[in-house]
């Protein structure tokens, strides 16, 4: 980093809860102007934190997963509750890298995703597709003294996009390669993947929803091996094998084939398909680590099937750089080498490539939240379907006359 570079860093922290309902991961990032790449920034991480929901606050997240118990009064509870957690987890990151929050520019607070409808439904002559994330802007901004952007999504359906997947745009700016093609693929709740063709334009950049990452896994454990709620490095999926009548049924969900853009969550994947397959594992006397490891396989397969349906045509790539939470379930692993092995593609996590697999999301909440603050385009309409770019984020801003070091 040259002077110039040093002169001009702004520090960002990105917040981040995602569809497996583990905690809150916080991210301070120092991001500074870059002359060797074109898009112009780069980001150090400089702290991250995992705050794990309690037991109380994650089981009231899972009520609202259901429209039936997802009553109003509900609904803007939990947003207030997140955004006092939230903003709790904000202060400690920054106080982890000795940090002030008047140091801070702004936070991007990706919020909870309780409901994610991107399918076309007209209504009134109107497409009323929606999305539903909580965990309060205002609350975070007026506790930490900081500008809060939140509500990332909405900006994007508004024109016409699915309003997911947004880390892409980040990918871009951070990972583009002029002499590899590279597949990044994001194993959360929901797998997502991005494109990045060699050298590419941010026009040729693509990514989609794969299908599901650890939500079907850990709906499984939680179900069967309570108080369990992930399968732990891959541990009881390895104990089992792949039932294969079990594995065809799941190949056949509709999501699989349908056209790009596309995104998926809890309302396709979720606690009911969970109950679907645990009713199907009694009546076929099925052993439950045999279940787990055919969901471990299932969620392998739809990620190589993502990548031979829509990518190898196009493009074939060298390597798949795995970040999220299922980049540390070494069976989801092996099979992830065994399947692309055929396609000469080289899996590796992000600590392979010296980055931080739980950290990979939050650090682009924070980036998203530079560019919406400096009124910046930080979508890929190619990527969600929307008309055109936009700037995506709602801000909040902290009382004036409030001391930032609350």
């Amino acid at each position: 980093m040259d002077k110039q570079s040093k002169v001009d860093a702004t520090y960002l922290v990105g917040l981040m809860s995602g569809t497996s309902v583990d905690g809150i991961d916080a991210a301070v990032v120092k991001l500074f102007p870059s002359a060797e790449k074109e898009h112009g920034v780069e980001i150090e991480l400089l702290a991250f934190e995992n705050t794990p929901f309690e037991v109380q606050v994650r089981n009231s997240i899972f009520d609202l997963f259901d429209p039936a118990s997802a009553t109003i009064d509900k609904v803007g509870a939990m947003n207030m509750w997140l955004g006092e957690l939230y903003a709790q987890a904000t202060l400690s990151v920054i106080g982890k890298c000795g940090l002030s929050p008047s140091q801070i520019f702004a936070v991007g607070s990706h919020g909870q995703t309780i409901y994610h409808a991107p399918e076309e439904n007209v209504m009134g002559g109107y497409n009323l597709h929606c999305t539903v994330q909580i965990g309060d802007g205002a609350v975070i901004a007026n506790r930490t003294g900081i500008p809060c952007v939140s509500d990332f999504r909405v900006a994007d359906m508004a024109m016409g996009g699915q309003g997911a997947p947004l880390v892409p745009f980040t990918e871009y700016l951070l990972f583009n390669n002029p002499e590899k093609t590279l597949l990044m693929q994001n194993i959360g709740g929901i797998g997502n993947v991005t494109v990045l063709p060699v050298n590419a334009s941010p026009d040729e950049v693509f990514a989609f929803d794969t299908g599901p990452g650890n939500m079907i896994i850990d709906g499984l454990v939680s179900q069967l091996f309570a108080p369990m709620t992930m399968d732990v490095n891959g541990e009881i999926g390895a104990g089992g094998q792949v039932i294969d009548e079990l594995l065809k049924w799941m190949q056949q969900d509709k999501y699989y084939t349908m056209p790009l853009p596309k995104s998926t969550g809890r309302e396709r994947f979720g606690q009911q398909y969970v109950a679907q397959i645990i009713e199907m594992m009694k009546v076929n006397n099925w052993k439950v680590e045999d279940v787990v490891a055919t969901a471990t396989y299932l969620t392998a397969w739809s990620i190589v099937d993502s990548y031979e349906r829509y990518i190898a045509p196009q493009h074939q790539a060298e390597q798949l750089l795995i970040g999220g939470g299922g980049s540390y379930n070494k069976t989801l692993l092996r099979d992830l080498q065994h399947l692309f092995a055929p396609h000469n593609v080289q899996v590796l996590t992000q600590e392979d490539i010296g980055g931080n697999s739980d950290a990979k999301e939050a650090i682009a909440f924070a980036l998203l939240a530079y560019y919406t603050m400096k009124r910046l385009p930080n979508n890929i309409p190619l990527v969600t379907g929307a008309s055109q770019p936009v700037v995506m984020g709602k801000i909040s801003w902290p009382y004036i006359g409030r001391p930032q070091e609350a």
